[in-house]
């Protein structure tokens, strides 16, 4: 794994969570601090934590910054409330994004959900309790994020997300896991 600034970003599976790379590249490779992996278990296995929500965090000396989309409020809570009970972690600043309700909204998820995971190839990110391609949608507007194995595979899943009538835009953050 990479780490920058302490900066870890969780993409949804365990599986995900293993290959996870930072925002930028910029460091050689080095193992995760223990506090570090402790916050990345305990978020990626909270119960409702699923491929519509997005969590994040950063390291500061004992202070964790939790950032993301969730759909749900008890989520964002749920979160905080977890990490403060980490051994080491005095100060939790909870930046996370509660995503407005919307069933228009949660019709665009359920046709993304399809138009990606059905297709031969993504298919594998579905694999496990939280698949890898996390789809992140506030008023149309729609983000992936989260690793997959190959450029090309980015590359699907962008275009089956631009495909998916209703769909305003499309920011494609999937990371490709290095070799």
């Amino acid at each position: 794994m990479k780490n920058t600034k302490k900066t870890m970003i969780l993409a949804g599976t365990l599986l995900a969570a293993a290959m996870m790379l930072p925002a930028s590249s910029s460091s050689a490779a080095a193992p995760a601090k223990p506090m570090e992996e402790k916050i990345r278990k305990e978020l990626v296995t909270l119960p409702f934590y699923n491929v519509f929500d997005n969590l994040a965090f950063q390291v500061n000396g004992d202070e964790v910054t939790l950032f993301g989309q969730v759909t749900r409020p008890t989520l964002k809570s749920s979160a905080e409330n977890v990490v403060k009970r980490i051994e080491g972690v005095a100060h939790v600043n909870n930046k996370i994004e509660v995503l407005p309700l919307s069933p228009f909204d949660d019709r665009l998820r359920l046709a993304l959900f399809r138009a990606i995971y059905s297709y031969p190839g993504l298919d594998r990110y579905a694999l496990g309790a939280i698949p890898g391609i996390h789809i992140i949608v506030n008023n149309g507007n729609v983000r992936l994020e989260g690793v997959v194995a190959r450029e090309m595979d980015k590359n699907i899943a962008n275009l089956r997300a631009n495909g998916v009538a209703g769909v305003f835009s499309v920011e494609n953050n999937l990371r490709v896991a290095s070799k």
